[in-house]
Formats: C-alpha cells, structure tokens, sequence
C-alpha cells in the first residue's frame, strides 16, 4: 500500500487525539463489544469510536486491558453477563469465536438489546432462523456484519454489473487467496470444529456478496479439502454456484486457499461483449491495522495499479483500460444500524441474507461430501 499519497499522511500518533475529539450527536447508541480479538481492535472499535452516532461504552477483555491503550475512556470488563446487566447498553457486538455466536446472541436478545454478529452468523441455518424470529418477536435489530459489501473492488463490480458495460454476463470468478504455509498456533480458527475453516471465515463474505449480486442460486458444487501439512481444518475451496435460468444462465466461481503466493484476480467478469479483470484487495483492512481513522482523507481509495481492467464495447466503440475503482466505505455499515435503530430505515445486511449464506454453506459441504451437485431450494 502506497504510504505517501493523502491518505496516509495521517500519522498512527493522531489517533488518540482524534478518537477524543469526536463530537457525539445528541441520543447516541451505547454499544458493547464482546472480545477485543482481531475483529474487535481492527473493525469494530475504530469504526464505531469514529461514527458520531455511537458510543463504545465497554468492551470485554478476560484476561488483559489491551483496549485501555487506544481506548482509554472505554470500560474493560470480565465477564459477558456485565454487559447484559447494562440498561445503558442498547447494542451488543458479538465478535467472540464463532461457536460462542448463538448463545450469546440469544442472550443479548432476551436482554432486549440490538445485535451486530460477526459473520457468518452461526455455525448451522437453523440457529440464524431462531435469532430471526426472537428479534422479530422483540422489535430488535439483528444484523450480521458482512463488511466486505462496502470494499471498494466489490462496489466497483456491482456497478459495472448494474450498467450491464459486459453485455450478457455469463462467467464471474471470485477468489480470496492468502500465502500461510503454516500452521498458526493458540488460536480457534485452526482447530477443528463447527464453524472454523475456511468456508465459514472466508467463503461466508464471497457467498454474501454473490447472493447480493444475483440471489439465490439453482444449485452448487463445491470441493472442500486441506492442503497444509498437518491442518486440521479445510484450508481451501472451490464453490461453483450454478444459476441457470434464475439469472439467464451466469456461473459463478468461488475459491479460497491459504498456498497462493502469487497474487490471482481477486475478480474475473465475462460477458458476451466484454470482460472486467480486477487484482488486488480493498485497501481499508491495512489501513485500519495500520491505526488509521475512517473519514481520514481518501478514505477506501485504491491506488491507481490496482484499478481493474475493462475490455468491451459501448455505443459503438471499442473500449480497453483501466476503471478507477470506487472507494471503499466500511463506516457505512455501522450508519445503517444507526439509521435502522433511530430511524426505523431497513437493515442493508438482513438476517434472512445471513440464514441464506449459511444454508448455502452447509449445502457446500453436503456436496463435497456426497461428490455431486445439490439443488439449492430456499
């Protein structure tokens, strides 16, 4: 990532200072996080501190006060229960393992809070229906946080779909690779078990952002296997999600390995006049890492040497070049559950999606485990 454009001119010393100075709107949403993990430090503490709507009132650290570092104004607590006990505290974040995600989101419902879950929801599509009816029966808002909806690559392709600059689209190739050759110690997403691998880590963003784009699929076929030395979960998989007439006949490819080491497209679009070939992954994660704000300037632009490539036709003409990507606009997630809590505005992410996500998940494994295509009827 290009360190000497505008963007990054904001140095990781300014945080404290501007993470204080924020001026709160008036009625503000007190929130709670419930782990301070990867999710919680680069995701949801920044962009709720930085949103003018919210208020991270506490976070729970078990074992440690890491948040007091960047947070020092935030209550650190020990156990879940004291959030729940917080009449103060209208929405709970749960961002602990994914096999935690149900009990606690029963929980924080029955305690009459709002609810974000970290993706993907839950382990099983049964648990997503019952946390869909408990809210419902409560007047909550539940959502689940499918942040890579507003990565700049993704609102690039869905623009370049709704404009139909392909034609007839009948090939789309989504991959998210990473080069980890090893095995990564004290940590839940490399041990076996419901919900970890790499289908439900990272396999639930490219179904999400697949059914955002064209619904639900006809059938699918997947392989899902392990390729490290000594892994214990699946570390790769190759979805194909088969639409058939549902979406005039477009295939779409899903795939996922930790042993790529030479940078794939993250996006590949065919259509009958043209295609659209995308490298390189939205620039907002790093710089969340790295302790930049959101609402920095040129927030979630890409650099120019990752703007995809377009070869089509329009009006007549041939055209072939680059596409300057959209920017990338994570914080308007957390404006939605805002605009949904205290406006009554719809969720951008339902819960039905989530339920979708996960039973096309399950279908996925279902059909590596029988070695055949399963018809998908939601």
């Amino acid at each position: 990532m290009q360190k000497d454009n505008v963007f990054f001119k904001f140095r990781k010393n300014t945080w404290l200072k501007l993470t204080q100075s924020k001026t709160t709107m008036p009625n503000p949403i007190h929130t709670a996080l419930t782990c301070f993990g990867m999710s919680g430090s680069v995701f949801h503490a920044p962009l709720l501190t930085a949103d003018k709507h919210f208020v991270l009132s506490k976070i729970v650290e078990r074992n440690s006060e890491k948040s007091k570092q960047k947070y020092p104004n935030v209550a650190v607590v020990k156990s879940f229960e004291e959030i729940l006990k917080d009449e103060s505290i209208e929405l709970v974040v749960v961002n602990t393992p994914n096999e935690l995600h149900f009990e606690q989101a029963i929980a924080v419902l029955e305690a009459g809070k709002h609810l974000v879950l970290e993706k993907p929801a839950t382990n099983f599509s049964w648990e997503v229906q019952k946390l869909i009816e408990l809210a419902k029966s409560k007047n909550l808002i539940f959502s689940v946080f499918q942040n890579r909806r507003w990565d700049s690559d993704f609102k690039t392709v869905k623009k370049i779909i709704e404009n139909q600059l392909l034609g007839n689209l009948v090939t789309f190739e989504s991959s998210y690779n990473r080069f980890r050759n090893f095995i990564a110690t004290n940590t839940w997403k490399e041990e076996k078990g419901a919900g970890s691998g790499l289908v439900y880590n990272l396999g639930s963003h490219l179904i999400d952002q697949s059914l955002v784009l064209f619904g639900i699929p006809q059938s699918v076929t997947a392989t899902i296997g392990t390729q490290r030395q000594n892994g214990k979960i699946d570390d790769f998989f190759d979805i194909i999600l088969d639409y058939g007439a549902r979406q005039q006949g477009v295939q779409v490819r899903l795939a996922s390995s930790y042993l790529v080491r030479e940078p794939s497209p993250r996006f590949a679009l065919h259509g009958d006049i043209g295609s659209f070939i995308k490298y390189g992954l939205d620039p907002q994660e790093e710089a969340l890492q790295q302790g930049f704000l959101p609402h920095s300037p040129q927030w979630g632009a890409e650099e120019r040497r990752f703007w995809g490539k377009l070869n089509t036709e329009m009006g007549g003409l041939h055209y072939e070049g680059q596409v300057a990507s959209l920017a990338g606009s994570y914080p308007d997630f957390y404006e939605n559950i805002y605009q949904a809590i205290r406006e009554g505005k719809e969720v951008e992410v339902k819960p039905e999606q989530a339920y979708n996500t996960i039973k096309i998940i399950e279908l996925a494994y279902q059909s590596n485990l029988e070695r055949k295509t399963i018809d998908i009827n939601i």
